[in-house]
């Protein structure tokens, strides 16, 4: 009776979907979890009612996901819910523990190969090996491809086919990558060492090919978890087709919208497809989101219900569940530092209204865009930290960069312009101005060093400007001697210890986090999707990286571009998986409702800036006022209170709702800014040529310090059909 008891209060709180997948009969089950609908509750649930019910044992369980951190989660909330034994450990974890306990019996007494942590080193020999030079970026990429090849289980032999078929952005050659691939399995086996793929590989040996070991694992796990189920590369899927042998007590969790790691290895196809390979399987979905506001959940919906190819054929339409909170902020600056100078203002009014600075993130497309934002907080006096990544005057190829521009200010004329000369000193560390090579570490300390050509042409524009009297002044040009000790300042600067502070991360390493408000910057054509995205299922995954950073949001979102990279740079256009602009009511806003944008009218738009920070406005309440919601207001009280008033008689005497007449946020805007002609007040967004004739000379006159009295004692306004 106790037993049961405890059971159902597992059950207690959850709501209908989550109460179908913890208490689906044992089997295949499949649950498809949107960003927000506890997941993780669902699945720990599961296993704990099962456990306390007496339908299995803790100790034959064995869930897996794909972090240290999401395991050692799984375990406590396991534990929480009074059950203790259940093993859940990542993919590799478990597959170590497996290995070393076997290694006598699989390898004839040896001792188990040393595990290899990285890659990079003996990659770097195999590269020599074959005639390649590699520096550590292109061993990284080259490890990279090593990875992918290893996990989807495609041989040396088999590697350039297999990379042509899966339109791989190989870092040298095929046939060249296919080399180093065979040399690096040279040069492990001479050297005695595995590496994790190899460890995976070996779990699944010992298990298939030695039968007593096999039926050993099996019946110690009985029951599998499997977590993020979306992300298992088909490597995971052999060892976990192993461990099961044919059994089907199998509960998958995942969503095919937040599938982002296809260039690892990881597919989605084993979750679109388990109904079929699991003829009796349950699926439950789970549609509830817990994390974010209705108004971050419906343009997260709008945005992924664009969404095309074989993931969208799971796609889910979330519903949330919180209190209503702000709309969406979207945001368009001119260059990208007044956009990353916004957000760092915005991000400390957060902080002083009583966000904590934890509590927010800034996430961008690639780890280069870090710079402008590092800066830009450090100047706002807001403390960040880097996730994932090392701060951006941190990194290796910075700080050589630095070491050579510094160099060059020995042997560079003082005539030659900054860019042009910071250009010839970045050659030093084999960097070139066309177009980035292949390979994601090499491309990303590509673009790093870009960013710093940029920061010199920003710089450039900004002249010194040196006195030459009392009263006279010349502008002297930035030579790479002031550059260089510019890029030292703001290094120092960014060195600065902090504890908690504004996370700055890529949408990557977002993936699992959330944070009270987030800002989604840096969202051009170009950048996200990025050009490197060549193919339609590239671009599908671009898609789901906005998807999975706009669902990291809980309360306040901000999605922000710039046009330019730079002051007076080449005009860009904004993200394509941006939300449309609905003009209906003649105003432009962000559409972020539950469902679908829709399209726009093909015909110009008039470009609204804020006149206090001159961001590009596009809310309708935003563009009537003429500011940003968060910069200061200057309304005058008393003409406002003295509108609202010649507002309510004149849609008493035209018996319509107030509204009608004019809306709360276009008494507002007339207050704030005052109009003083008919041209100031046609501007007004919300105000057009029929309302300035009905209204336009009374409103002009209580602009003017007119009473209600004098404009309309005994006055009835008739509207002309």
């Amino acid at each position: 009776m106790v037993v049961h008891s405890a059971s159902e209060q597992v059950l207690a709180g959850l709501d209908p979907e989550q109460r179908s997948a913890v208490t689906a009969p044992a089997g295949p089950v499949c649950i498809l979890a949107g960003a927000g609908t506890g997941k993780t509750r669902a699945i720990t649930s599961r296993i704990a009612h099962r456990a306390l019910s007496g339908e299995i044992s803790p100790r034959h369980v064995l869930a897996v996901t794909f972090t240290a951190r999401a395991a050692a989660e799984m375990r406590h909330r396991i534990a929480q819910l009074g059950v203790k034994g259940v093993q859940a450990r990542t993919f590799h974890a478990a597959a170590l523990r497996q290995v070393r306990y076997f290694a006598p019996r699989l390898l004839a007494g040896r001792a188990m190969p040393e595990l290899l942590d990285s890659k990079v080193r003996l990659v770097t020999l195999a590269a020599a090996r074959v005639g390649l030079r590699a520096d550590r970026a292109a061993a990284r990429d080259l490890a990279g491809e090593i990875e992918w090849a290893k996990s989807s289980l495609v041989e040396p032999t088999d590697y350039v086919v297999s990379a042509a078929r899966a339109l791989r952005d190989t870092p040298h050659e095929p046939a060249k990558v296919a080399e180093v691939f065979t040399a690096y399995e040279q040069l492990k086996r001479s050297n005695g060492v595995i590496d994790f793929e190899d460890m995976l590989r070996a779990a699944v040996w010992g298990i298939e090919e030695h039968p007593d070991v096999g039926e050993q694992v099996r019946g110690q796990y009985r029951h599998f978890v499997v977590d993020e189920y979306q992300d298992v590369n088909p490597l995971q899927q052999r060892l976990l087709d192993a461990w099961l042998g044919g059994r089907n007590d199998l509960t998958v969790v995942g969503d095919a919208s937040q599938t982002i790691y296809s260039f690892t290895g990881a597919t989605s196809a084993y979750l679109v497809d388990f109904p079929r390979r699991h003829r009796n399987a349950t699926v439950v979905r789970l549609v509830r989101d817990y994390r974010s506001t209705p108004q971050v959940v419906g343009l997260a919906n709008a945005v992924i219900s664009q969404a095309r190819g074989t993931e969208a054929r799971l796609r889910l339409e979330l519903i949330g569940q919180r209190p209503p909170g702000p709309e969406p902020d979207l945001r368009i600056f001119t260059d990208e530092p007044a956009e990353a100078n916004a957000v760092a203002a915005r991000c400390r009014s957060l902080i002083e209204a009583g966000t904590p600075a934890k509590e927010i993130a800034v996430l961008f497309r690639v780890n280069a865009q870090s710079e402008a934002y590092e800066k830009a907080l450090t100047e706002a006096a807001v403390p960040y930290v880097v996730q994932g990544a090392e701060r951006f005057f941190e990194r290796a190829e910075v700080r050589q960069a630095m070491v050579a521009l510094r160099a060059a200010t020995r042997s560079v004329g003082g005539e030659t312009p900054l860019p042009a000369a910071v250009v010839e000193a970045l050659s030093a560390v084999g960097w070139a101005p066309d177009a980035p090579p292949a390979g994601g570490a090499a491309r990303e300390r590509w673009e790093a060093l870009s960013a710093l050509v940029q920061l010199a042409e920003e710089y450039a524009a900004t002249p010194e400007v040196v006195p030459i009297g009392e009263a006279a002044s010349v502008e002297r040009p930035v030579t790479l001697s002031d550059f260089t000790e510019e890029l030292a300042r703001r290094a120092a600067q960014q060195h600065v210890p902090t504890v908690d502070g504004v996370t700055l991360a890529s949408l990557h390493s977002a993936k699992g986090l959330e944070w009270d408000a987030v800002f989604l910057v840096g969202l051009a054509e170009g950048t996200l999707p990025t050009t490197y995205a060549k193919t339609v299922e590239q671009v599908e995954e671009e898609r789901r990286l906005l998807y999975v950073g706009i669902t990291r949001a809980r309360q306040w979102l901000w999605l922000s571009y710039a046009v330019a990279r730079s002051s007076g740079g080449r005009a860009r256009r904004p993200s394509r998986f941006l939300p449309q602009l609905d003009r209906s009511g003649g105003t432009e806003r962000a559409v972020s409702g539950a469902g679908p944008a829709r399209r726009p009218e093909r015909r110009r738009t008039q470009i609204v800036s804020c006149r206090i920070c001159g961001a590009t406005l596009l809310a309708g309440p935003d563009r009537k006022l003429g500011r940003c919601p968060t910069c200061p207001s200057d309304i005058d009280d008393e003409l406002h209170e003295r509108l609202c008033e010649w507002r309510q008689r004149v849609a008493g005497a035209q018996k319509v709702p107030a509204y009608v007449v004019f809306t709360d946020a276009t008494l507002i805007a007339l207050a704030e800014r005052r109009p003083a002609r008919s041209e100031e007040l046609i501007a007004i967004a919300g105000i057009g040529p029929r309302k300035l004739g009905l209204y336009g000379e009374s409103v002009l006159a209580l602009v003017g310090g007119a009473g209600v009295d004098d404009v309309c004692p005994e006055k009835t306004f008739e509207i002309s059909s």
